[in-house]
C-alpha cells in the first residue's frame, strides 16, 4: 500500500527525526515530537502514535492520548461508520498491556456502550472485573448498571447482573428493588423487601426509614395481590398494624383492598369491621369508615350494573329464534354455564338480585356511625363517665340497647379511676327503669349503687339523695325518711374495727358526716315530720360539727317561727362560739338584729353586752355594721351620750379608708341631735386622727363652711390656714377657689395678702427646692403681684385709664429717702452688719454686737412677721379697691411720717395688737 507523501517527515521534523534514530525508547523525545505536530492532520499524527506505541507499548501515557484522539474523532460520526471498529480494535490493542487500568476500561466500556453492542459490551465488563483488582470494582460496576438499566437490555440479563452486583456490594439492594418494581417483577421484589425488613441489621444508604420500606411493600403487596405469593400477606400487614401507631387507618384499609382483589369480599368486610372496632383513634377510624362506605357504595352501584346487563340478555335471548325443547337437559347445544343458570333459574337460593340486601347493609353502616365513632373514644379511656351518657342518647329509643349500654358502663367504670361523676351512670340507669313504671328494679339499681365505693363522698351522697327524691316523686315519704335515717347512721364500733383491720377505708364509712346528706334530711324533716324530729337532727347536725353559718340561721328561724325565740337565741350563742370570721358576720348581724327587734329597751343591758361582746370580736375590716347597729340601738332605745361615745369608737376601730365616711356619720348625727356647735370637737378630732392628707383637706373645707355658717370667719380662716398644707396649689386648684372666695367675700387686704404668701409658700414647699431669691426674681414676683392687683380692680370695675395710673404707681421704684430700716432691705439679702442711717456713714457697713438680740414680746407673732417680710413684697394699693378702709390708711400714713418710718399691713396689726 502506497503511503502518501504527506506523511512522511518533513524538513522539519529531521531534528526530532535524528533524535528519536539515537534514542528510540525515550518517551519524552516522543512526547515533544507529539507536542511540535499538535496542528498536523490527525493522519501524521497518527503514524507517530503508532511508531511510539511500538516502541513503547507500555507507555499509559501514549495510549491514553491516542485513545481520546480517537474518540474525538468518532465522536459526530454515526455508530456504523468503519472507524469505531478502527477504535475498538485499537482499545484491544491497548488492553493488552494496560488491562490493569481501570480508566483505559472504563472508556473502551463507555464507547461499547454507546455502540449498542449489547453482547460484546456485556463480555467486556466481565473481562474488566476479571482483569482488575476487587478494590478497583465500584469503577466498572457503576457504568456496568447503567448499562444494563437501559431500555433493550433482556430483563434475565439485567437481573443476573444486579444480582452479582449484590454478591459484591449488599447495601444496593434498594436499587435493585428500585429496578425489580419497574421491571414489573412484583414477585422478587415483594421477596427482597420483606427480607430487608426482617434484617434488623440493615440500614439504608438513601436514608429510608423502617416504616417507609412498610409503607412500599404494604402497597406493593396490596395492589399486586393476584401475581404475589408466598408470603403471608395477613401477617405481614397485622404486623405493621401492631409497629405503627401513626398509620393503623390505612394499614387496615391496605388489608381489606388486599383481599378485595383477591376477590374475598366478604373477608374484606370482616377486616373493615375489625378494623373500626380496634382503632382508638378518631382519625384512623374516619379513614376506614370512609373506605369501607365507599367500598359498599362501589359494590351497589358493580350489582346494578350487572343486574341490567343480565337483563338486557334475557330480552335477547327470548326474542331470539330458538329450538323449543320440553326439558332442557335436551338441548346439547348450550354450554354447562348457560345450561346451570337456566336450571337453576327461578330458585331463590340462586337469585343473584341481592341489591336490597347491599342497600340494607350500607344504610345500616351509616346509622352505627355514632355509636362507632363514640367507641373509639371510649377505647381511648373506658372511664370516661361523659361517653358513657353520649352513648346511651345515641340508642334514645332503643331500650334494650339503653339498658345493655348501661350495664356495661358501671360494669367498666372504675370510681377511682373514672373521668367525670361515676354515680350520675347508675342514677341515670335507675331513672330508665322509673321513666318505665318499673320501681322495683329501680330500687335494686339504686341499692347496688349505694354500695359502690366512691373516690369521693359527695358521690354517695347524690345518689341517697337521688333514691330519697325518686320515693318523694311517688308519694312515698315514709321510705324517703327512713332511707335518710339509714344514710345518716353513724357505723357502729364493729364496723369500725373491722374496717380498719381490711386497711382500705370506704367511702360509705365518710358518709354520716356528709353535710349534703344531712341538708336534705333537715329539707326533708321540716317538711313531713315534726318539730321535735327537726330539731333532733339539726343537733345532730351540730355535735357532728359539720354545721355551717347557714345551717346555724335556718335552725334560728325555724325555731323563731315556732315562737321559741331564746332556744333560737341559744343557737345563735352557739353559732358565734363555733364560727370565727368572715364566717360568722352574717350570724352576728341576724342575732343582733333579732334580738333588738324582739326586746327592744325591755333588755338594753344585755343588748349592750352582746354589742360589746361582738364588736370586741370582730376585726376592723367587719366592725362599721356593727357599730352602726350598736349606735342605733343607743339612739332608739338608750342615751344619746352613749351613741356619740359609739361613734367616737366606731371612728377609732374602722380601718383607714372608712374612717373619713365613718366621720362624715357621726357628724351628721351629732349635729341632728346636739345641734351644728357640737360638731366642732368632732371636727378637731377628725383632722387630729390621722386621715390621709386628702379626707383631711376635705374634712377642713367641711369645718370652715360649718364655721362661716355659725360666723365664725376667723375660726374658719385658721382652718383654712391648717388644710392649705395639704393641697398644692398646682394640683389642686379647688381648695384654693374656694379659699379665694371666702376671702372676697369675709376679707380684707391683709387677710386676702396672707393667702397669697401661703400660697407661694405651699407651692415652694411641694416644689421641694429651696433657694434665695435673687433680685430680678424679686422683680418677677412684683410683676405677678401686680397682675392679680389689675384683676382685683377689674372686678371693682375701675376704669382703664385709672388702672393704667395705678399699675405705674405700683411699678414705680422706691424712693431711697422715704424707705425705712425694714423697707431698705432686699427680700432675701442678708447683711453680714448693720447698715448705718446716717448721712455721714451712709452705706457703710457697721460693726454691731453679735450678743446685743432684741427678743419681741412674743416669740411666735414675731417670728412670723420676720418670715413675713422677707417673703411679702409691699405694694401699693389704690383706696378704691378697699372702700372705707382707705382713710385709715392715710392716718395710718401720717403717723408713720411723724414717726420717721412707713409701716407695712403686718406692722399695723401688730401695733395695734400692743396697743390693745
Amino acid at each position: 500500500m502506497a503511503i502518501s507523501k504527506d506523511l512522511y517527515p518533513s524538513q522539519e521534523d529531521l531534528l526530532y527525526e535524528e533524535e528519536i534514530l539515537r534514542n528510540p525508547f525515550s518517551l519524552k523525545l516522543w512526547w515533544r515530537y507529539l507536542i511540535a505536530k499538535a496542528e498536523s492532520p490527525f493522519k501524521k499524527r497518527f503514524i507517530i502514535y503508532e511508531r511510539a506505541l511500538k516502541a513503547l507499548p507500555g507507555s499509559y501515557k501514549l495510549w491514553y492520548a491516542y485513545l481520546r484522539e480517537r474518540l474525538d474523532i468518532v465522536r459526530n460520526l454515526p455508530v456504523t461508520h468503519p472507524q469505531y471498529d478502527s477504535l475498538n480494535n485499537t482499545f484491544e490493542r491497548a488492553l493488552v498491556t494496560m488491562h490493569k487500568m481501570p480508566r483505559i476500561w472504563v472508556m473502551y466500556l463507555q464507547t461499547l456502550t454507546v455502540q449498542q453492542l449489547i453482547t460484546r459490551t456485556r463480555r467486556t465488563f466481565d473481562r474488566a472485573l476479571c482483569a482488575l483488582p476487587v478494590t478497583q470494582h465500584d469503577r466498572i460496576w457503576e457504568p456496568y448498571l447503567v448499562f444494563v438499566s437501559q431500555e433493550g437490555i433482556p430483563i434475565e440479563t439485567s437481573l443476573r447482573v444486579y444480582r452479582r452486583y449484590l454478591m459484591y456490594d449488599p447495601t444496593h439492594i434498594e436499587d435493585f428493588i428500585e429496578f425489580l418494581v419497574k421491571s414489573a417483577r412484583w414477585q422478587e421484589a415483594a421477596e427482597r423487601l420483606a427480607s430487608v425488613l426482617n434484617d434488623d441489621k440493615f440500614y439504608s444508604i438513601k436514608g429510608k426509614t423502617k416504616h417507609t420500606l412498610w409503607t412500599e411493600l404494604c402497597e406493593l403487596l396490596v395492589h399486586h395481590a393476584n401475581v404475589i405469593s408466598g408470603l403471608n400477606v395477613d401477617a405481614i400487614i397485622r404486623g405493621g398494624i401492631r409497629k405503627f401507631k401513626n398509620d393503623v387507618g390505612m394499614l387496615w384499609t391496605s388489608l381489606a383492598d388486599y383481599y378485595i382483589r383477591k376477590n374475598l369480599l366478604e373477608k374484606a368486610r370482616d377486616i373493615y369491621e375489625e378494623g373500626m372496632m380496634t382503632v382508638v383513634t378518631v382519625s384512623d377510624f374516619s379513614v376506614i369508615f370512609d373506605v369501607y362506605s365507599r367500598f359498599e357504595e362501589s359494590t351497589v352501584a358493580k350489582k346494578m350494573e350487572m343486574m341490567s346487563s343480565s337483563d338486557e340478555e334475557d330480552e335477547i335471548e327470548e326474542n331470539g329464534v330458538e329450538e323449543d325443547y320440553d326439558d332442557v337437559r335436551l338441548n346439547f347445544s348450550l354450554s354447562v354455564k348457560e345450561l346451570q343458570r337456566k336450571i337453576l333459574n327461578g330458585f331463590w337460593l340462586n337469585d343473584d338480585n341481592d341489591v336490597d340486601l347491599r342497600l340494607a347493609r350500607l344504610e345500616e353502616l351509616m346509622n352505627r356511625r355514632p355509636a362507632l365513632a363514640n367507641s373509639v373514644l371510649l377505647r381511648q379511656n373506658p372511664h370516661n363517665v361523659e361517653q358513657w351518657h353520649r352513648r346511651v342518647k345515641i340508642f334514645e329509643g332503643n331500650p334494650a340497647k339503653q339498658i345493655l349500654t348501661y350495664t356495661e358502663a358501671v360494669r367498666t367504670v372504675d370510681p377511682m379511676k373514672a373521668v367525670g361523676k361515676p354515680h350520675t351512670l347508675w342514677v341515670a340507669f335507675a331513672k330508665l327503669y322509673e321513666n318505665h313504671k318499673d320501681l322495683v328494679n329501680t330500687r335494686v339499681i339504686l341499692d347496688k349503687a349505694v354500695q359502690v365505693n366512691y373516690k369521693n363522698v359527695d358521690h354517695l351522697a347524690s345518689v341517697w339523695c337521688e333514691w330519697a327524691e325518686m320515693e318523694l316523686r311517688h308519694k312515698n315519704f315514709k321510705g324517703a325518711l327512713e332511707l335518710m335515717r339509714r344514710a345518716t347512721a353513724v357505723p357502729t364500733v364493729e364496723v369500725r374495727r373491722r374496717v380498719a383491720a381490711d386497711g382500705n377505708e370506704p367511702v360509705q364509712m365518710k358518709l354520716h358526716r356528709s353535710l349534703r346528706l344531712w341538708s336534705f334530711y333537715v329539707d326533708l324533716e321540716e317538711s313531713l315530720g315534726t318539730l321535735e324530729s327537726t330539731k333532733a337532727v339539726y343537733e345532730k347536725i351540730m355535735d357532728l360539727r359539720i354545721a355551717t353559718p347557714q345551717i346555724i340561721l335556718n335552725y334560728a328561724f325555724l325555731l323563731e317561727e315556732n315562737k321559741y325565740f331564746e332556744d333560737a337565741f341559744k343557737v345563735y350563742e352557739r353559732g358565734v362560739n363555733i364560727f370565727k370570721y368572715p364566717h360568722v358576720k352574717d350570724i352576728w348581724v341576724t342575732y343582733l338584729t333579732k334580738f333588738v327587734k324582739r326586746y327592744g329597751k325591755t333588755k338594753l343591758e344585755r343588748a349592750r353586752e352582746l354589742f360589746e361582746h361582738a364588736v370586741s370580736k370582730a376585726p376592723s375590716d367587719a366592725v362599721r355594721t356593727l357599730y352602726l347597729q350598736y349606735a342605733k340601738l343607743e339612739e332608739d332605745y338608750g342615751l344619746a351620750k352613749r351613741a356619740m361615745n359609739v361613734y367616737e369608737e366606731a371612728t377609732k376601730k374602722v380601718p383607714d379608708v372608712q374612717k373619713f365616711e365613718m366621720y362624715e356619720i357621726y357628724i351628721s348625727r351629732a349635729a341632728e341631735i346636739f345641734g351644728v356647735p357640737k360638731t366642732r370637737e368632732i371636727y378637731e378630732q377628725a383632722i387630729e386622727s390621722g386621715l390621709p392628707h386628702k379626707d383631711v383637706k376635705l374634712m377642713c373645707i367641711k369645718f370652715a363652711e360649718v364655721e362661716r355658717s355659725l360666723g365664725e370667719i376667723d375660726r374658719a380662716r385658721t382652718v383654712y390656714k391648717y388644710a392649705s398644707q395639704f393641697a398644692d396649689p398646682r394640683s389642686d386648684p379647688e381648695f384654693w377657689n374656694k379659699w379665694h372666695e371666702f376671702e372676697v367675700q369675709h376679707g380684707n387686704e391683709d387677710t386676702y395678702r396672707e393667702m397669697l404668701r401661703i400660697k407661694r409658700s405651699v407651692t415652694a414647699s411641694y416644689s421641694q427646692t429651696h433657694f434665695i431669691l435673687p433680685e430680678n426674681m424679686m422683680q418677677k414676683d412684683k410683676m405677678v403681684d401686680v397682675e392679680e392687683a389689675k384683676d382685683e380692680l377689674k372686678k371693682a370695675g375701675l376704669p382703664e385709664d385709672q388702672m393704667a395710673a395705678l399699675e405705674r404707681q405700683l411699678m414705680a421704684p422706691t424712693s431711697t429717702t422715704d424707705a425705712s430700716k425694714d423697707g431698705g432691705r432686699r427680700v432675701g439679702f442678708v447683711s453680714a452688719g448693720v447698715i448705718s442711717q446716717s448721712g455721714e456713714n451712709e452705706g457703710k457697713p457697721v460693726t454691731g454686737n453679735g450678743e446685743d438680740i432684741e427678743l419681741p414680746e412674743e416669740s411666735d407673732d414675731d417670728e412670723s412677721d420676720g418670715e413675713d417680710r422677707v417673703e411679702i413684697a409691699q405694694k401699693e394699693v389704690p383706696a378704691a379697691v378697699f372702700g372705707g378702709l382707705s382713710r385709715k390708711r392715710e392716718e395710718d400714713g401720717k403717723e408713720a411720717a411723724e414717726g420717721g418710718e412707713k409701716l407695712g399691713a403686718l406692722e399695723r396689726l401688730k401695733k395695734q395688737k400692743l396697743a390693745q
